[in-house]
């Protein structure tokens, strides 16, 4: 709704622009129409652009105002595609007896939604480029909204864990081309404040919805479906919102629809926002990238194989929260499920460092406006978290014990919590900075591959805490978190030099900070 006013509103400035060209060009006896390109080139096209850096169309040039409500909306489809991840997780029993399978078998729910994730984010950012932000936005929330639905309504194990896999895949547009929004609207100075609300909406929805889930599951009034059905309501709360008040941010589009009202006003077929190519040649494109940049670009490989650890223990928390609070102190389904709140109280406490990073990041650039920062300045936060990683896993394995308190338990959560975000917004910065236009194919890249082997985890979860107990589990997840500890400073040192040797990375001049 908002996008069609704003196309609206284009229009009415492009029949005005090219009024006013038209009166200037009769007065000086001139040829053609420029709107800021200087002639047509060699191909026989006038290139639509934005007039300067002050252009209104520009997104990154609206006002805060209206870019702060278009994060707070962008932030609460996040929240809510994110939250339908663990929102059954609390209702794994009484879901397994109603369809007649084991525990092992219902984590299968949560490990098809991260695999569709996992398959629909690659196709998610050509989509959203070739026909924009806006509409990938709301008809996969809305498809999404069908399939949580159905979730609710099956009767069936095969029906949910099909159900599942499509609110995972209709769910990946949202999850996985948020971060090009951000890069839609902000510079890079404004990204390090904007930036990880945006990160902590993507980690507090799968932490905050154990929460409600174990509450509704713990009411004997209540079915174990209202997890689903709850999410519904959410989600389609966030959706209403978006499709009154979200606005188109990828300027390629915009600048799309003004070129074609210019060539309806004008006649002339020769303007055009820019040389484009076919959905079919985007997606031909980019499903090679996730082999292509894991094989051959280290900075992916390595960041990619922090968050996917990190991915791979937050899920892994949703059935080992069972054994580590449920089973060791004797807590009811609902108590259990509020231990996941240690996790979000500990990411949000982080989450309040943005404005000292920001101002951090304005010093940083002498207070210029539009001014680019290194990419190494991004990992500040990763370099300072990483050590507590395996410390916060360490504690809580070999503290949890009902000798010990379970407050020991939960300030460990918080502090992985704190990590995980911290973690997460460096390892996202730091690869939208470095790989510039090829930055959504990267992101893209280890979205899948994040979740992919975060729902391998979720299956191989149970068994684990179940055969090798929490202690040795969360050692070895600490173990392999110790091997990646140095991975952000040694980044921070060697990353210009890694940048230039790298076929995709941009700005291989831009030293460490």
């Amino acid at each position: 709704m908002w996008a069609l006013i704003q196309n609206r509103r284009i229009k009415r400035l492009a029949t005005l622009e090219v009024g006013q060209e038209q009166t200037a060009a009769l007065s000086n006896r001139t040829n053609g129409l420029e709107l800021g390109s200087p002639a047509a080139d060699g191909n026989g096209c006038i290139w639509v652009r934005i007039r300067d850096e002050t252009d209104q169309l520009d997104p990154k040039n609206w006002t805060l105002l209206s870019r702060f409500k278009n994060i707070v909306i962008l932030s609460l489809l996040i929240f809510a595609q994110a939250w339908a991840g663990s929102a059954d997780s609390q209702a794994n029993e009484r879901a397994s007896r109603e369809f007649g399978v084991s525990q092992t078998a219902e984590n299968l729910s949560t490990a098809m939604y991260l695999f569709g994730i996992s398959s629909g984010s690659l196709f998610a950012g050509p989509f959203s480029e070739s026909i924009g932000r806006n509409p990938t936005y709301l008809v996969s929330t809305l498809m999404f909204l069908l399939f949580v639905l159905g979730s609710a309504r099956t009767r069936t194990f095969a029906g949910q864990v099909i159900c599942r896999y499509f609110v995972g895949l209709s769910s990946s547009a949202t999850l996985s081309i948020n971060g090009s929004s951000v890069g839609d609207q902000f510079r890079p100075v404004k990204r390090a404040f904007v930036f990880p609300m945006i990160a902590w909406a993507n980690i507090a929805g799968p932490t905050i919805s154990p929460i409600v889930g174990g509450w509704v599951v713990s009411n004997p009034d209540l079915d174990w479906r209202w997890t689903e059905y709850i999410t519904l309501i959410i989600s389609a709360f966030t959706w209403v919102v978006a499709l009154l008040f979200l606005p188109e941010t990828y300027l390629p589009i915009l600048l799309d629809w003004k070129s074609r009202q210019v060539r309806r006003e004008t006649g002339d077929e020769r303007y055009a926002c820019g040389p484009t190519s076919s959905l079919y040649q985007r997606l031909k494109d980019i499903v090679p990238l996730p082999i292509i940049f894991f094989s051959t670009e280290p900075v992916i490989s390595v960041l990619g194989a922090y968050l996917v650890l990190l991915y791979c223990i937050l899920f892994t928390f949703l059935s080992g929260f069972d054994y580590i609070f449920k089973r060791t102190y004797n807590m009811s389904i609902a108590q259990t499920g509020s231990c996941f709140g240690a996790i979000a109280a500990g990411a949000t406490v982080a989450t309040f460092a943005a404005p000292g990073l920001y101002k951090w990041a304005r010093r940083k650039t002498h207070y210029e406006h539009g001014a680019a920062l290194p990419p190494e300045f991004r990992l500040w936060p990763a370099i300072i978290a990483s050590p507590f990683l395996p410390i916060s896993l360490f504690w809580l394995g070999w503290t949890n014990s009902p000798t010990v308190s379970v407050w020991s338990s939960l300030l460990a959560c918080g502090l992985f919590g704190a990590v995980l975000i911290s973690i997460y917004i460096s390892s996202y910065e730091y690869i939208i900075d470095s790989y510039g236009k090829h930055a959504a194919s990267a992101l893209a890249s280890i979205t899948m591959v994040r979740y992919l082997i975060a729902g391998g985890m979720v299956l191989a979860a149970r068994p684990m805490y179940e055969r090798i107990g929490v202690h040795w589990t969360m050692t070895i997840l600490g173990s392999i978190s110790l091997l990646l500890a140095p991975m952000p400073l040694l980044f921070k040192i060697y990353g210009t030099r890694l940048r230039k040797r790298s076929r995709y990375a941009e700005s291989p001049t831009a030293g460490p900070d």
